[in-house]
């Protein structure tokens, strides 16, 4: 099982101290977190992707780039790569070229986002989100997949003779995760192609949770690509730490209060209550993230959010120490024995290139694979 941290990169001010950090500060400071993360001997690092103030991750695969260079065992990914706002072909090549740049130390999240204004500022409607997402990823895959590519679509203009550059690493694309809060069309997309799907597990109680994991299971299962508990799952979720509850409450309360993704809302206890959120010491943490199996099964990924709301550096890289040192170490442990047998490892680079020399990997999209998304968006 891969565990790991991930950043949505706001700039917020410290509501202790009232200093807001400058963009560029914030972007050393996450850049400082994932070089922690290696240190400590976390696997994964990811961040999102936004275009909007207080936001400043517009570039992942730039930022990305640079890990990769710094870094020699983490793995990189995204935990929101906009595949309706973006054009597929430059995904396409992006993250291409950072698979080779990282030795293949990269995956993607593919998400529809949640800020409305993106879509018209990269010349989109928001009412074509799913269809967007759908038809994009379908050319996505084609592009990773065929040599030459001939494609037409609602969304976009056609390619005709077109040649993605640099080809995926060893011929194997990067593993895709697809990442959704609330839309089940984007589950089903996910278990369609026999994809990740990564729930954020942050907003919502366990129950709409298991729903959504369930569902994608099912389908997965449906489309063929093995049993339900072979699908292929992430989560997401949030803590912060302290030798004590009390002290942990004390010191988080105020950055969650004004946090820019759910301040000014519930109370620190009813929302730890309603969702994963867990403030307390790390065997808190321990028993609570142990508990996520109980509502989503065996699953490959947990990815924590612990640098957000104005939160300092220093207590940030804190808390990654305590991850990596304390509580991480016990959930590989604890979470290795509970699991069933042939439930299959989180996939990655290496694996992934057995698997295509074992079973001489298709190369071929099937030209139905546009008409037969599409259909996804409208089985809901």
């Amino acid at each position: 099982m891969q565990f790991g941290i991930f950043t949505v990169g706001d700039v917020t001010p410290d509501p202790t101290t009232g200093t807001t950090p400058t963009e560029g500060e914030r972007i050393q400071a996450m850049l400082s977190y994932a070089l922690k993360a290696e240190e400590v001997g976390l696997d994964v690092f990811a961040t999102g992707e936004h275009h909007n103030p207080p936001f400043v991750p517009s570039s992942p695969t730039t930022m990305l780039g640079w890990i990769a260079a710094k870094t020699k065992r983490l793995l990189l990914t995204t935990t929101t790569t906009l595949i309706t706002t973006n054009d597929p072909v430059k995904i396409a090549e992006d993250f291409a070229m950072l698979q080779h740049v990282s030795g293949g130390r990269v995956d993607l999240t593919l998400g529809r986002g949640n800020t409305g204004p993106v879509y018209p500022w990269f010349g989109k409607d928001i009412r074509d989100g799913i269809e967007l997402a759908v038809e994009n990823y379908a050319l996505l895959r084609q592009l990773w997949r065929e040599p030459v590519v001939n494609w037409s679509g609602k969304h976009r203009t056609p390619l005709q003779g077109y040649t993605s550059t640099p080809a995926p690493l060893d011929g194997v694309p990067p593993f895709v995760w697809h990442g959704s809060i609330r839309s089940p069309q984007i589950a089903e997309q996910a278990a369609y192609y026999g994809d990740g799907f990564f729930h954020n597990n942050i907003f919502w109680n366990k129950e709409h949770t298991e729903q959504m994991v369930k569902l994608y299971r099912q389908r997965f299962a449906h489309y063929g690509h093995g049993t339900p508990e072979q699908a292929i799952v992430g989560l997401g979720g949030q803590v912060y730490m302290a030798e004590t509850k009390a002290q942990a409450m004390k010191e988080f309360r105020p950055y969650f209060d004004v946090a820019p993704v759910y301040g000014h809302g519930p109370s620190l206890e009813d929302f730890s209550e309603m969702t994963p959120l867990t403030v307390g010491t790390p065997e808190e943490v321990i028993e609570r993230t142990l508990g996520f199996r109980d509502y989503a099964g065996d699953y490959q990924r947990q990815l924590f959010l612990i640098d957000h709301a104005g939160l300092p550096q220093e207590a940030v890289l804190e808390q990654i120490e305590i991850l990596g040192t304390e509580v991480v170490p016990v959930l590989r442990q604890e979470f290795d024995r509970l699991r069933a047998p042939g439930v299959p490892d989180a996939p990655t680079h290496a694996a992934l290139l057995a698997a295509a020399g074992a079973t001489h990997a298709e190369t071929h999209v099937e030209r139905d694979d546009v008409d037969t998304a599409a259909a996804i968006a409208k089985d809901f």
